[in-house]
């Protein structure tokens, strides 16, 4: 009987899903570790943004990581508005992608964060991204949901 109820709450998901350290540390991070994109990014060397987005993520850590990504995009976009060539607005594209990659499978818990980072990232005050913007964004974006 004792084995029934060890697979029982085995196959129960009531907690949830841990987040990993390295996406709770601010935005800092984040910056720091999309300046080699659009190459592979990884927080701390080894997490991947998309990580950052676990299917079962508590309330909190969403907050959090939420938090340090819209952060982390709006500092990016002020950089990618001066140069709209420039790495800043790969390094956008890169995020957004790699968040969006984490979000694909979680059910829906992660839509109003991507909303909010899209939200940042996209932000011009002429209303509309320059096409620059949009082909430097496109480039750093697909590198991001193939490889965030």
């Amino acid at each position: 009987m004792a084995a029934v109820a060890a697979i029982a709450t085995g196959c129960s998901k009531s907690e949830a899903e841990d987040t990993p350290s390295a996406c709770l540390q601010g935005p800092d991070p984040y910056l720091e570790a999309v300046s080699s994109a659009p190459a592979e990014v990884r927080l701390d060397g080894e997490v991947a943004i998309s990580d950052c987005l676990p299917p079962e993520q508590g309330s909190g850590d969403l907050a959090d990581v939420g938090s340090a990504l819209v952060a982390a995009a709006t500092r990016l976009n002020e950089a990618a508005l001066d140069d709209p060539n420039g790495p800043a607005t790969v390094q956008l594209g890169y995020l957004v992608g790699a968040a969006e990659r984490g979000a694909d499978h979680t059910a829906g818990i992660h839509n109003d964060l991507v909303l909010r980072l899209n939200t940042a990232a996209m932000f011009d005050p002429s209303g509309k991204p320059s096409p620059e913007f949009e082909r430097a964004f496109e480039r750093g974006y697909e590198a991001g949901k193939e490889t965030g």
